[in-house]
């Protein structure tokens, strides 16, 4: 076996009713909740023009420059899935393109995030097919591997399992560990009804934020308060 060439089946996936309970709720919300220790690093960026993403991680770690293993991983994802590839964030070649994008939404492929670049952005930002990556070079990829499908990788820190929950908006990338995906649902969407209880009380005239404000300074000793 050569090092670095390794395809795993995955063992376990976030269920398609799980993931639509998600689609509701801002990934700020569900970053909170989660001690806004977990995010995929603010050079992941939603290329596409407009739509939340939302699927099981199918995981891809490739040599940077290298997108082999994404052709393989195109040929064994399906329908919810979202192809997350570890290109160890470099932009010097774009590892997918409008053909192979095409290819992931016409499978069923809910997303497609990319720690590195991408090409073809014309077509990427007049589409709703969610696309993050790290940037955009005309350069196209090599196709020699190595490359391991379905491993845990890690996006800025962010430790995603296969078959993890990846949630992004227009504020990033969260992936919820599977184990954990129904207590988080609950607190974030619980934060997210508080939100907008609050907007609703700002925008009547019923919250005054300086009470909790000046508050919040006398117990820090500000002087001046």
């Amino acid at each position: 076996m050569t090092l670095g060439f390794r395809i795993l089946e995955r063992r376990r996936r976030v269920s398609a009713a799980m993931v639509e309970k998600y689609l509701d709720l801002p990934v700020a919300n569900v970053s909170d909740v989660m001690s806004r220790m977990t995010a995929g690093g603010a050079a992941l960026r939603p290329l596409h023009a407009s739509g939340v993403l939302a699927g099981a991680a199918f995981t891809v770690k490739t040599r940077p420059g290298d997108n082999l293993m994404i052709h393989k991983a195109l040929l064994m994802a399906g329908p919810g899935d979202v192809i997350v590839v570890d290109a160890g964030g470099d932009l010097t070649n774009a590892l997918v393109g409008e053909l192979m994008l095409s290819h992931a939404r016409a499978i069923g492929v809910t997303g497609v995030v990319i720690n590195g670049a991408v090409r073809d952005y014309g077509w990427i930002k007049t589409n709703t097919f969610p696309v993050f990556a790290a940037g955009i070079t005309h350069r196209g990829p090599y196709k020699d591997g190595p490359g391991e499908i379905n491993v845990p990788i890690s996006l800025g820190g962010m430790i995603i399992e296969p078959g993890d929950l990846m949630l992004g908006d227009d504020d990033g990338l969260v992936c919820v560990p599977f184990d954990q995906v129904e207590e988080i649902y609950a607190q974030a969407k619980a934060k997210n009804e508080a939100e907008a209880k609050t907007l609703a009380n700002t925008l009547a005239g019923k919250l005054d934020p300086k009470l909790w404000v000046d508050e919040s300074l006398k117990k820090l000793g500000c002087e001046g308060v």
